[in-house]
């Protein structure tokens, strides 16, 4: 949920950004378009999925990008509380050449989660982490930003309701929450598949991990990437991982 701009390609328009096949505003959306919702949709595993869900899917974003990298034949489900931004991420997704693929829903997780009988072999988020009574600027920005309304355990006992037993759940968190989100998951009885480390440069530390679990057991796989190099130019992995999405990279 880190809201700085995405790096790679100017903004060509007020109220949002224009990527290479897509347009995403986010005027109406508590949380714009950062560099988190672009790492998990371009980082996620898409190997044989077949259908995704999107927990809290702001502004559609990640629901976009992951449409883009996957055949027709992968559904989409994005449930998202606020019906602002719901309505946007719609109105983002008609025009997209995937509208037929992705289905907005303007619902709480838990309620989705305890009533739906579908199951997916992807589920991304990016995920409330601030403690409650950290002050924002609205009550729209402190409702996404907050645990209040999506507190972790909740989010992860939703998620493993809606899982296939080999598919992923994957997260992008600041890398000290996802110490401590690493240990609920486990504690639940996920088991952490995947771990890519962001750093904006090589030689500090990372500021914002990816995290995919799984319900099945299997080897771990640590990974780490520096968005810049030396030169403060984007890095080769970063072009690697984005270029796909940002214009003139």
């Amino acid at each position: 949920m880190m809201q700085d701009k995405p790096p790679g390609r100017p903004q060509l328009k007020k109220n949002g950004f224009t990527f290479k096949q897509f347009f995403v505003a986010h005027d109406r959306c508590a949380m714009k378009v950062g560099t988190d919702g672009i790492l998990l949709g371009a980082w996620s595993p898409i190997a044989n999925v077949k259908r995704i869900l999107d927990i809290g899917s702001g502004s559609g974003l990640i629901a976009l990008m992951l449409a883009q990298r996957t055949p027709e034949t992968v559904h989409i489900d994005a449930v998202e509380l606020d019906s602002q931004a719901a309505q946007q991420a719609r109105e983002n997704i008609q025009p997209s050449p995937w509208s037929t693929r992705i289905h907005v829903h303007p619902q709480d997780i838990a309620s989705w989660a305890e009533n739906s009988d579908q199951r997916y072999s992807l589920i991304v988020s990016n995920p409330p982490y601030f403690a409650p009574g950290i002050a924002c600027s609205s009550p729209e920005r402190d409702s996404a930003r907050s645990t209040a309304t999506l507190d972790h355990q909740t989010l992860l006992r939703s998620a493993a309701l809606l899982i296939e037993e080999d598919g992923f759940f994957c997260v992008v968190l600041p890398e000290t929450v996802g110490q401590d989100f690493s240990a609920l998951a486990l504690a639940d009885g996920w088991h952490l598949r995947f771990r890519l480390d962001v750093a904006e440069y090589a030689e500090r530390p990372p500021h914002r991990v990816l995290l995919a679990f799984s319900p099945s057991p299997g080897e771990t796989l640590l990974e780490r990437l520096a968005i810049r190099a030396k030169d403060t130019h984007y890095s080769e992995d970063w072009c690697g991982l984005t270029r796909d999405f940002y214009l003139f990279m």
